[in-house]
């Protein structure tokens, strides 16, 4: 590269370059050889600053954020030479972003409801080329989750890019509140909070009405799960409702219903819905009650392990739960967030799919996935597999589906494709 440019210089190993090569826009600590102040400027890195990325033979492999206290030293956000990282770059990621939704999400709207873009995921880090940076909309409402150093820096210039974005396509959107508050913000050294943008100051509780597949959520911005709720399995949700009518539908690790409701709009017989958090198990029956299916959905608080085999082996238990069920859903948390404890959870996997063929007659359906990255889409199927001879069951599968479109996938980043979804009649 022989312009002149003026950010500083980041060398790095061959391994590094040979990832970036292949697409991945990671850059670990240890493949970081050295850093150089700018040729223009003179001047090294702050920390969060932009960086160029040159393997040791002099390739330029792109420009990235560096992170001084992260394992994941840099994340690149271009491999083309020609970008700055100013105002318009960040408004043209978010216009991407944002027609990506357009396009993927609104001709599948039901008819009659609102548009699907109304709930939906806006920016999906490194898979809409913003790394750090996770944007949900609810309503009039956008969550964020900022999660590296780079982006608590760019925050002043690109909340107001998302909600201008978003105003000039004609949607209403009034504020941006904040879960800054994982974990992993520490390893960045950033502080964790949550509360309103203080550039959308707004009064009053954080919750917020919203409507997916035509299904009412009271959603508890500040305390729900990740930014409130879970986008991701939208479309799964709808396959399960395609397949309820007339059926007795149990929905295990239930969150605040969302199977469950589904099958309900969908014509379930009957709904029962079971989760261990009783906060959870409340928010299902209220979402039940906001929707009038209050009759056909019961819920209840118990750990589904312990639930599903305690269902096989007693009848009764069975009967008063609302059994016998046709249609089995399995939405559990991810049982594993490292490489080192997949062995384990493939067991977890392996058991609750078992105990919930057991309850299956013939004919009946099981709806089951996993929500690790690290279970993959092939260990997750070995261990349904493994639990379907132990049961004694041959599975005749009716679909094989992923996270929602607003969650893309980008290919040679593995860590963007993280839900798989199967669903099984038993023959």
């Amino acid at each position: 590269m022989k312009q002149l440019r003026p950010y500083p210089r980041a060398i790095v190993t061959k391994k590094a370059a040979r990832s970036l090569k292949a697409g991945h826009p990671w850059v670990f600590a240890g493949e970081v050889i050295r850093v150089e102040p700018g040729a223009a400027s003179g001047k090294g890195p702050e920390n969060g600053d932009a960086v160029d990325v040159f393997e040791e033979n002099g390739t330029w492999q792109g420009l990235g954020l560096i992170s001084e206290r992260s394992t994941i030293r840099i994340r690149i956000v271009t491999r083309n030479a020609n970008d700055r990282l100013d105002e318009a770059f960040w408004e043209r990621r978010i216009r991407w972003a944002w027609e990506h939704r357009v396009a993927v999400m609104g001709p599948r709207s039901l008819p009659g409801e609102e548009p699907d873009t109304s709930c939906c995921r806006v920016l999906f880090s490194e898979a809409d080329g913003i790394p750090g940076l996770v944007a949900d909309r609810y309503e009039d409402v956008i969550v964020t989750q900022v999660g590296t150093v780079g982006m608590e820096r760019l925050r002043p210039t690109i909340y107001p890019l998302l909600l201008d974005v978003l105003r000039e396509d004609g949607q209403e959107v009034s504020a941006i509140y904040e879960r800054c508050d994982s974990p992993s913000r520490t390893k960045e050294g950033l502080l964790l909070r949550t509360g309103w943008w203080e550039g959308t100051p707004v009064a009053g509780d954080a919750r917020v009405l919203a409507r997916e597949n035509g299904i009412a959520y009271d959603v508890d911005l500040a305390n729900g799960q990740k930014t409130g709720f879970f986008l991701d399995q939208k479309y799964n949700r709808r396959a399960v409702r395609e397949l309820a009518g007339g059926r007795r539908v149990l929905d295990c690790f239930c969150h605040v219903g969302t199977f469950g409701l589904n099958a309900a709009a969908g014509g379930a017989e009957y709904v029962r819905c079971v989760d261990v958090s009783q906060s959870a198990c409340e928010s299902a029956q209220a979402n039940a009650r906001l929707n009038g299916f209050e009759d056909r959905v019961g819920v209840t608080c118990d750990d589904a392990f312990e639930y599903l085999g305690e269902l096989s082996r007693r009848k009764a238990r069975l009967h008063q739960e609302g059994g016998p069920f046709d249609l089995v859903v399995l939405d559990p948390p991810a049982f594993t967030k490292s490489r080192s404890t997949v062995s384990h959870a493939a067991r977890g996997y392996r058991q609750i799919n078992y105990d919930a063929l057991r309850l299956l007659p013939r004919g009946g359906y099981l709806a089951t996935c996993s929500c690790s990255r690290f279970m993959t889409r092939d260990l997750l199927a070995h261990a349904i597999a493994e639990a379907a001879h132990d049961a004694n069951v041959q599975l005749k599968q009716v679909e094989e589906r992923q996270q929602a479109p607003d969650h893309p996938i980008l290919w040679g980043v593995p860590e963007t494709h993280y839900l798989d979804f199967f669903i099984f009649q038993v023959v």
